[in-house]
């Protein structure tokens, strides 16, 4: 029976280059390989012992390896003294590969009696220098009787398992490390644990030096060392980390668990820009994606402090969005762009705190259906008829198809008017102006500037034509304000006359009691600056976290 003395030499957590400079630093006047100083110098003898001396050194730089076989040493020696008068024939064999390769020069396979089962043999005869990394051992007991001794190596085997269980354990989680991901410094800790670190930090958690990892670790080789270390000492524990993990994971998704984003207004069908700094929106936009669902909901700030419902007074509104993560671009700080669409409406029935930000229970808003639409406007158009200055009740019965033609020559005179707020650039990011009537609402809320509790009266609606209804009303409220301010033929020329000019009022006045500025032309895609409590917000800050 053959047991292998070790396993493939690599580094732990890095790639073939690591090797590289871990020979490089054997020049000890420049740390690098000294250069060539002529085509026909001799190559230096070949070292059967740098390969060894390669894995010594990342051993060294791998604090929780190192520690692991200082326990695995100390183990070793107090086995010693029960191992004695425990013959066992230890017979080298050459790896297959360096049969087939008869161009090397090997050594004499090694050949000793060793006290011990064969666990305590092979490291003794490793620890003598005899035997090479990629050597295999075969095992014969010297016993008269015949024993093989093999009670010695299931107790050494289980000391070494309690003594090291307490170094496989990572420093940010306290459980046994999953998929392992070592750092610069040389510390290890679970792949996920270093992503959580870097929501808050770039500097390793024990000794605060920098962690030399990129951003977004998912694409970082792993410790495999370690790994096969874990799946060898500890197989039933690890599979147990896994399937917590996992489940842990589970109980994230679903429609109890919606991770909630208390930042601004979304609508389905339209897109959402954020700009994404803070350590606990890092961390939940991070899960969205690493779950495959990469959906989450968004909700508008609860400003005016207004009772939600059964919820009573929350830091948010109860009707939202739920977002679609389209893109996601992370910087090297940590932050990150993202680019959403909205899926869907919903209303908020409970909510709570998971690791900083909010997550809860929601009910889906869908639309009514098509028959009872037509069943809603056949009830309204019979309405009687309206008094000429009530607005609302003029646009109660007109037909779903005149609703949707208000709103579409409101914004045809305003873009031939150059409306600031129609710029190209909005046009660029927002889209063309939809003719779904089902569409439509949400793209014109988002590009009207108007307040946002003005436009948030769209989210708890169950139908197109209610939709519609209310950017009609909006459209008759600003004309009518716009009629209503326009100058007389006299005070136009005494204007003129003064060398004044004409004051214009601003159309979105009409809409709300807080009057919305028209915003400038934005130069790039306008992003929610996310992360900001209510309480933070300036208002120059409630400005800029705008997507009008």
């Amino acid at each position: 029976m053959s047991l292998h003395a070790g396993q493939e030499p690599a580094a732990a957590g890095t790639d073939t280059g690591f090797m590289a400079r871990s020979h490089a630093s054997d020049n000890p006047a420049t740390g690098a390989f000294p250069p060539a100083t002529s085509m026909k110098q001799q190559p230096p003898p070949v070292d059967p012992h740098s390969e060894a001396r390669a894995i010594v050194r990342l051993i060294h730089q791998d604090v929780c390896l190192s520690k692991v076989l200082e326990k695995v040493s100390i183990e070793v020696a107090r086995s010693r003294p029960l191992a004695i008068d425990t013959p066992t024939l230890l017979d080298e064999r050459p790896h297959w590969r360096n049969i087939v390769d008869s161009s090397k020069d090997e050594k004499v396979p090694a050949s000793r009696i060793l006290n011990g089962g064969r666990l305590l043999a092979t490291y003794t005869l490793a620890e003598l220098g005899e035997l090479k990394y990629d050597s295999e051992v075969a095992y014969q007991t010297m016993s008269p009787t015949l024993k093989t001794y093999e009670e010695l190596d299931s107790d050494m085997l289980d000391r070494v398992k309690e003594a090291t269980k307490v170094e496989l354990d990572c420093q940010v989680c306290y459980a046994l490390m999953l998929d392992p991901l070592t750092t610069a410094c040389g510390h290890t800790f679970c792949r996920k644990c270093v992503a959580r670190v870097q929501d808050h930090s770039t500097l390793c958690p024990i000794c605060r030096r920098a962690l030399g990892l990129p951003i977004g670790v998912h694409k970082v080789p792993g410790n495999q060392r370690l790994s096969k270390l874990l799946s060898t000492l500890c197989p039933d524990l690890l599979a147990a980390r896994a399937e917590a993990a996992a489940q842990e994971e589970a109980s994230m998704t679903g429609e109890k668990n919606v991770p909630f984003f208390v930042c601004t207004l979304a609508y389905p069908s339209m897109p959402t820009f954020l700009h994404v700094f803070e350590p606990r929106y890092r961390l939940m936009t991070r899960r969205a994606v690493e779950s495959g669902d990469r959906k989450f909901g968004m909700l508008m700030y609860n400003k005016h402090r207004l009772p939600q419902g059964d919820m009573g007074i929350t830091q948010f509104m109860n009707y939202g969005t739920m977002l679609h993560i389209n893109s996601m671009q992370l910087m090297a700080d940590g932050r990150s762009l993202i680019e959403t669409q909205g899926v869907s409406r919903f209303r908020v029935k409970s909510w709570g705190m998971r690791d900083g930000y909010i997550v809860g229970e929601v009910d889906r808003i869908d639309d009514v259906s098509l028959a009872e639409e037509e069943a809603i406007e056949a009830r309204e158009r019979a309405l009687p008829a309206a008094a000429a200055n009530d607005i609302d009740a003029q646009v109660d019965r007109m037909p779903t198809v005149e609703l949707l033609r208000i709103g579409t020559n409101f914004i045809n005179r305003m873009r031939a008017a150059s409306a600031p707020w129609l710029h190209s650039t909005y046009v660029a990011n927002y889209g063309e102006m939809p003719d779904d009537p089902a569409v439509f609402p949400y793209w014109f809320a988002t590009v009207l500037p108007i307040s946002d509790e003005e436009k948030y009266r769209l989210l708890p609606t169950a139908s197109v034509r209610e939709r519609l209804k209310i950017t009609a009303k909006w459209v008759k409220k600003i004309e009518a304000q716009r009629c209503s301010a326009s100058p007389t033929p006299s005070e136009t020329a005494v204007a003129e006359d003064d060398g004044a000019e004409t004051p214009q009022q601003d159309p979105a006045a009409a809409v709300s009691h807080t009057p919305a500025s028209s915003l400038p032309p934005p130069a790039s895609p306008p992003a929610e600056h996310a992360g900001q409590t209510p309480h933070e917000a300036s208002p120059q800050r409630e400005r800029e976290n705008t997507n009008d």
